[in-house]
């Protein structure tokens, strides 16, 4: 599995630099998620804007990232640029459930924005 790690103070960006997120691709995907979890990664943007296809098995992978972030931290997707991927993630209903914003800028904002607010939260 291709792919390209940005790791900044707040998030991290993993581009999956791949076609498909099929049966093949998503239990490294699965794999790298958690080991990124486990390192502590506070908040990811998995960004799938080269990512044309995806099968049951890439939802299940990008169901498990949202599961390992659901307790602390946002798992935002982004670059759903290709009609079959967000097709699918709307059939599915996974929109309702996933944080999807148009593009990695839009998603560190998101994130950016939700950190400043807690802190002017705290301060208060």
């Amino acid at each position: 599995m291709k792919y390209a790690i940005d790791k900044q103070e707040h998030y991290a960006v993993m581009s999956l630099q791949e076609e498909n997120l099929n049966s093949v691709l998503a239990p490294g995907l699965k794999s790298e998620l958690i080991i990124l979890r486990n390192e502590g990664i506070e908040n990811l943007i998995l960004n799938l804007e080269d990512v044309k296809f995806v099968d049951s098995s890439g939802l299940s992978a990008i169901l498990t990232g949202n599961r390992l972030w659901n307790d602390g931290g946002y798992f935002i997707l982004t670059g759903l640029k290709h009609p079959s991927v967000s097709k699918l993630i709307a059939i599915s209903r996974l929109d309702s459930i996933l944080t999807i914003k148009t593009d990695v800028t839009e998603g560190v904002d998101f994130i950016m924005t939700d950190d400043l607010e807690t802190e002017l939260e705290a301060d208060s």
